[in-house]
């Protein structure tokens, strides 16, 4: 039996390790830049984004797309 696992660059990752990680490269306002999202614009904090994050699939891909190019450059 195989998993897909293994394939998945995101694997054992969580949305709140690639927050942190995006934040304290960036911060706050340079996310702002690269997604325009309120979460990163307006009173931003790890909790609010990831109660946005979690209830909208199409920013998260947004996200995590960011997340993989900065950690291909890195």
């Amino acid at each position: 039996m195989s998993t897909n696992n293994s394939n998945n660059p995101l694997h054992g990752i969580t949305l709140e390790m690639i927050i942190k990680e995006l934040h304290s490269s960036y911060g706050w306002e340079k996310l702002g830049v690269k997604l325009n999202v309120n979460c990163f614009l307006k009173d931003p904090s790890i909790n609010s984004c990831l109660k946005f994050f979690r209830k909208t699939p199409w920013a998260r891909t947004k996200l995590e797309k960011i997340y993989l190019d900065f950690k291909s450059k890195s």
